[in-house]
Parts: structure tokens; sequence; C-alpha cells
């Protein structure tokens, strides 16, 4: 089969994240288009294609032999990092799975988790508690990017070992630190625009939940809903805040 592999703009997003001639790993590689691509514009040398399920892993095959990119890609049936060995890649990619889930594989096998160079991860979900456990377990994000696809908002970055990277710690507050893991630390620092548009987009939904709720009547629950809520308001509005304070700073 002649030409590239088609990715969509969030598996476009995470390929493209990955350093030039690291060889990777992919773990949940599901049909194995990410794979093709990076060997097809060789961005990677060779790749491991890794699935927990027989399934995907089957039709991975299948597009693999399609596109005659065999001798560089191996396929493994793999619960995680269970069937990864030391040394094999520098690059792991993540993506496509709910925040909890990649934590669980990070976590499983810290040795292995801790042989790579660069992490490319895209959670789809809880991406708060992930960052927080990428900067609670020594990992640095280097590289953000969001992608805006058929109506949703999804986050991709790039994490290195701290010890690994030039870039150096900066003293942040609790606030701080919070705020950043809700939103992306470069997200926020480089003014994206999608984040932007995310940001008002919730704060729309959020204000007009909270409005609802204020015509309820003063139930426990809802006074905690109303709470939650309240919270989330005043996060996306520090977020628009940092958004403006920056252009004010540049004009």
């Amino acid at each position: 089969m002649n030409g590239l592999a088609e990715l969509s703009k969030r598996m476009l997003a995470v390929a493209e994240m990955v350093s030039y001639g690291n060889r990777v790993c992919d773990v949940g590689c599901d049909h194995g288009y990410v794979s093709i691509y990076l060997v097809q514009t060789k961005r990677a040398p060779g790749v491991l294609a890794m699935d927990v399920n027989k399934g995907p892993l089957e039709r991975a095959g299948e597009h693999i032999r399609k596109f005659g990119v065999g001798d560089s890609i191996d396929l493994r049936l793999s619960d995680g990092l269970s069937a990864y060995e030391k040394g094999e890649a520098e690059t792991l990619i993540c993506a496509g799975m709910g925040g909890r889930l990649l934590m669980n594989i990070l976590e499983k096998e810290p040795r292995k988790t801790a042989d790579f160079k660069e992490l490319i991860l895209q959670p789809q979900s809880e991406i708060q508690v992930f960052r927080r456990f990428l900067r609670e377990t020594g990992y640095l994000i280097i590289q953000e990017d969001m992608i805006l696809e058929e109506g949703k908002f999804y986050p991709v970055m790039k994490a290195v070992p701290r010890c690994l990277s030039e870039i150096p710690c900066r003293s942040k507050t609790k606030e701080m630190e919070q705020i950043e893991d809700l939103f992306g630390p470069l997200l926020l620092q480089q003014k994206n625009p999608v984040l932007l548009k995310f940001i008002r987009q919730e704060t729309k939904v959020k204000q007009s939940i909270l409005n609802k709720l204020l015509i309820c009547e003063d139930k426990e629950d809802i006074i905690k809903r109303r709470r939650e809520i309240a919270e989330e308001l005043n996060a996306l509005q520090q977020a628009l805040h940092m958004f403006n304070r920056m252009d004010e700073k540049e004009g």
C-alpha cells in the first residue's frame, strides 16, 4: 500500500512529539497507525507496538503488512509494560486511555518506566490528577498541546525525568501548582488558543449549572454541589486571568 498512514489530529499530535531517531514503545497501540506513521516518516527507526487485547493487535498486524513496514515494527500482546524489556526503546507512548489507567501502567513497573528518556502521553480523563502524578513522581512536562477534534478537547504532553531536564525548577505556590495541574503549565504559559476556547466554554457550562442550582431547594447535596461548581468556576477564572495578564505584559 502506498501513502502515509492517516492519523486523526489528536494522534498526529502524539506522533509528532516523538524525538527523531528514538526507538518507540507504543503501549495500547490499537490498530497500529501511529506505529506505522512513525516508521514511514523515519521519525523512529523501530517501534514496539503493544496492546492488551488480541483483536486490536491482530488488526494492527494486518495494517502493518498492508503498509509494508513489518521489518520495523514488533507486535506484542502485553498488559501495560509487562512484555517490555529494559533498553528496547527511548520513547514511551501511552495515548487514548483514562488518566487512572495511565498512572497504573506507569506505576506498576517503575524500573521499566524509568528506562525511557521521554513519555508521550494523552490522558482522556482525570487530567488534573494525572498531571499532579507526573509532577509528584519526578517528571517535568516539556512540551504540551491541546487538540479540538469532533467537539472534544484532548491534551497531549511530553514528559521527561526531571533529572534529565535542563529547565530550572521554579518555586511555585500550592495554588499555582493546582491551576497548572488543571490546565497545563505550558498551555497556560504559551497561551494556547485551544485551551482558551476550552476555558471559555467550560465557564459558560459551569455558570449555567450554578445558576440552575441556585434556584433549587437548599438541600445538603445541592449545597455541596454549588460549592464544587463555584470552586471549579474560580479555577477557570484564575486561568482566564492568567491569559489576560500575559496579554497586558506583552502590550
